[in-house]
């Protein structure tokens, strides 16, 4: 039997650091992992914690030259040369090296490199985690290892992970996204739930693993999260669970109950300094729904002015940036300081330029105010708001009008031409009501006529009557028998009121509210005094304010909603850019799994929707709405209806009707413009 042959190991021995060379036959040639400067920095710290492999340099002769090549730890040596030259280290210092002189230098370069086995994520979650447990603190850990602190705090927040999944991570049963996503939770007993509920089925995504972790609790960039404050709510005695590896937006608060009653303290407490300043009544609610207040009559106050010392201050304030801005005027970009006083003071200019409101006794003694939380999170008041039984009473002048309708007598009856008996002496009598309704059915005519010869003025009477209907409680005031109707929203839509186009009109209503004068008698004086932008601006938003294309299954009017088609079209209105979005309250939650599927198939593509397929429908919303979100995926009926050919045609045409499209008129149509005239001529 023969014996076998003892391994003699290569002699390790220390060499001085100007008798070693770099090798050609280094077979890394890319650079990766810990640079040469970090490298330096924990031979430094630590020394030389690995031995590097040389080869001695021979002559021509064969004989050893003092010399030995590096063919493997390259990188050790360049940190050393680093340190050298910056003379931490002495060019002799001595080295420790393993020699080798059997085989290829290449072969030992490679086997380095190939055979040194990576460290699993787990043990080093570990080893920062005993490292923390013997007294070291998160920045002396990532200041050693040259990583940031919030590296290492989400290393020991993995490794604070329920013993049972760090197991099932390491045996591969769970990804590190999977594990990063049961941080939310640190409750042991919660993760281990969680795990035993979805580790045999398909619905083991990271988003479907926080969610089902965050289940019943509010996120912190909820409108009543903001409102209350973190530092409230956790002063509270309250608990915050947050995500350390990707944005939580603050994290989710788990006592909804203890946020709801800090809620209704701090809007109670807000509500009392508004309930001082008198008004009749004070409605409190974390939000309204969009068109609360509809039917009620608005009251716009008055800014308080500047006085003389901050007329001065702001003055002073718009000449230093003036000059500013003048300075810089030539340069690519600020610098930071002068960039910094700047916001400043733009910052100071807006605080004197929000001036307080003020309202009138009798107006405050009549009107209420709506006291909510906004979509910012921030106090919602909103003042000035009048009920009808509360609209003081008119002074009747005897000929109170009811729609136009003389009704100063019981009964009305048609003027009769007995009525104009002839005078029996010289004086004068009032004329006869007949004779004044023919008189003024002749009058009525001829303004009609020179009001049709005069667009300007018909312009300015129309937006007049649209003007009187929409903002003034009693829009008597008008000859012009234009009745806009502006529908309120009877089936409130979740989330209506926060979006931009809602909160575009309603500050577009309050600026021409505040533009407007209070009285409805003095609003003619006033639109003549408007230059034309303004006045044009006033007529689209109180057409605009009649729009009405909500689909009623009750009031079913198609030819209406096939003109909001075409208006959409002419618009070119894109409600994705607009703002909408399908998240599980405006859609998702409202409809079938087949329609979520075919949702995100459209946007997503097939090989995403069979991902969620077999998902319970829950999940499955809450992973469509995240593989929708920036898609600017939009259901049907709010996409871009497609022109009819006929249309599609005149737009090609610059908007003129298409040639030789000759003007049908039915019964059952209205007349066009371009019909009307077809069929003058």
């Amino acid at each position: 039997m023969t014996k076998s042959q003892k391994i003699t190991l290569s002699a390790s021995r220390d060499i001085p650091f100007n008798k070693l060379v770099l090798s050609q036959s280094n077979v890394r040639r890319v650079k990766a992992g810990v640079s040469i400067e970090e490298l330096a920095e924990d031979i430094a710290r630590r020394t030389l914690l690995s031995s590097i492999t040389v080869r001695p340099v021979l002559d021509e002769d064969g004989a050893e030259t003092g010399m030995f090549e590096i063919p493997a730890g390259g990188r050790r040596y360049r940190a050393l040369e680093l340190l050298v030259k910056q003379k931490r280290l002495n060019r002799t210092a001595p080295v420790p090296c393993i020699v080798r002189t059997d085989g290829l230098a290449e072969e030992d370069s490679l086997a380095e490199n190939v055979q040194r086995a990576p460290l699993h994520p787990l043990d080093q979650f570990r080893a920062f985690q005993a490292m923390h447990e013997k007294g070291k603190s998160e920045e002396e850990i990532a200041a050693a290892f040259f990583v940031s602190a919030n590296v290492v705090k989400q290393r020991l927040k993995l490794a604070a992970i329920a013993p049972s999944l760090l197991d099932a991570y390491a045996e591969e049963e769970l990804t590190l996204d999977q594990l990063m996503a049961f941080t939310v939770n640190p409750d042991h007993e919660r993760q281990e739930q969680v795990w035993e509920s979805i580790k045999r089925t398909y619905a083991k995504q990271p988003y479907e693993i926080r969610r089902m972790l965050t289940e019943g609790a509010v996120r912190a960039s909820d409108r009543r999260a903001q409102f209350v404050g973190l530092d409230a709510y956790e002063a509270a005695g309250g608990a915050i669970l947050r995500d350390l590896f990707q944005s939580d937006d603050g994290g989710w608060l788990q006592d909804a109950g203890l946020l709801a009653k800090l809620v209704d303290e701090k809007l109670e407490t807000d509500a009392e300094a508004i309930r001082a300043e008198g008004w009749k009544w004070i409605e409190i609610g974390t939000d309204f729904p969009y068109g609360h207040t509809y039917g009620l009559r608005r009251i716009i106050g008055e800014n308080e002015p500047m006085s003389e010392d901050e007329i001065a201050s702001f003055q002073a304030l718009k000449a230093e940036y003036d000059k500013l801005e003048d300075e810089y005027a030539d340069a690519e970009e600020f610098p930071e300081e002068i960039d910094t006083r700047l916001g400043e003071i733009e910052t100071a200019m807006e605080a004197l330029q929000e001036r307080p409101v003020r309202f009138e006794p009798d107006e405050i003694a009549m009107a209420g105010v709506f006291v909510s939380i906004g979509h910012d999170g921030r106090l919602r008041v909103e003042r000035g708001y009048v009920r009808p039984e509360d609209e003081p009473s008119v002074q009747s002048d005897g000929l109170d009008e009811v729609d136009g309708i003389d009704a100063s007598a019981d009964e009305v009856t048609a003027p009769d031409a007995s009525e104009e008996a002839e005078e029996e002496d010289d004086g004068l009598k009032p004329l006869s009501d007949r004779l004044v309704m023919e008189l003024t059915a002749h009058r009525t005519l001829a303004l009609r006529d020179a009001l049709a010869s005069d667009p300007q003025t018909a312009f300015l009477a129309a937006l007049h009557a649209l003007t009187l209907r929409l903002f003034y409680h009693y829009p008597l005031d008008s000859c012009v028998e234009i009745t806009p109707h502006s529908a309120g929203f009877g089936a409130q839509a979740p989330g209506l009121g926060d979006t931009a186009y809602a909160l575009s009109i309603d500050a577009r209503t309050t600026s021409w509210l505040g533009a407007l004068p209070k009285a409805p008698e003095d609003l003619w004086d006033a639109l003549v005094r408007f230059d034309n932008d303004s006045r044009e601006a006033l007529f689209a938003h109180c057409v605009a304010m009649t729009v009405n294309a909500v689909h009623e299954p009750y009031n079913r009017r198609p030819r209406a909603l096939a003109h909001a088609d075409l208006l959409a079209t002419t618009l070119g209105l894109d409600m994705a850019s607009a703002g909408w979005t399908p998240t599980g309250e405006s859609y998702l939650a409202r409809i079938t799994k087949a329609r979520i599927l075919e949702a995100v198939r459209e946007a997503k593509g097939d090989e995403a929707a069979d991902r969620i397929a077999s998902l319970k429908k829950p999940e499955m919303i809450a992973a469509a709405e995240e593989l929708l979100e920036g898609t600017g995926w939009l259901p049907e009926v709010l996409r871009m209806p497609a022109l009819p050919e006929s249309e599609a045609q005149s737009a090609d045409n610059g908007g003129e009707p298409a040639m030789g499209d000759s003007a049908v008129i039915t019964d059952d149509e209205p007349v066009t413009g371009n019909a009307f005239a077809t069929a003058a001529e």
